[in-house]
């Protein structure tokens, strides 16, 4: 049977920390499935870029971690895609004394869970095809960044109706 991918997310926090200063690439190409993810914004694998550097009291984890995505933007569907980018800083210590790092427990760090949090946390939940995209209008469906619609989409409260009577004689 072989070995699940996640195998390369794992490291031997014991024999880091061994020697202050020795360092340990993690590098990866997974898919969100592997990593436990149900997403459709996902569309490739995800490439995981750290370095574990052991310290005196712990391991450092820092790099990236790749997502390439695709999402209809959130004004008027069009399809858009990119490829976020994501910093990775994390600490795991055996005596936990920094209130921002993690336990080292057995004699493995397994970066799993950190991957899957950075990723679902970075992913656009409602991108833009660009910034001045002018949506879809409500009434006729017309995508008006190809093209103006006459429709009236001024918003009305009908609380208010009965002012709307009341004019003034000029």
């Amino acid at each position: 049977m072989p070995a699940s991918p996640l195998h390369l997310l794992r490291v031997n926090a014991r024999e880091l920390l061994r020697v202050p200063g020795t360092t340990r690439p993690v590098a990866a190409e997974l898919d969100a499935q592997t990593l436990g993810l149900d997403d459709d914004r996902i569309v490739g694998p995800i490439s995981v870029a750290l370095e574990a550097v052991s310290n005196l009291d712990g391991v450092v984890v820092h790099g990236t971690v790749s997502v390439p995505w695709t999402a209809p933007c959130r004004r008027c569907l069009v399809s858009v895609t990119g490829n976020v980018v994501v910093d990775v800083d994390e600490v795991y210590q055996d005596v936990v004394v920094d209130e921002d790092a993690f336990a080292i427990e057995g004699d493995q760090i397994d970066l799993t869970p950190a991957v899957r949090e950075y990723v679902m946390i970075e992913l656009p939940d409602g991108p833009l095809c660009r910034v001045d995209c002018a949506g879809i209008c409500p009434v006729c469906g017309t995508d008006r960044n190809e093209r103006q619609c006459d429709c009236d989409t001024s918003v009305r409260d009908d609380r208010w109706a009965a002012l709307d009577d009341l004019k003034l004689d000029e």
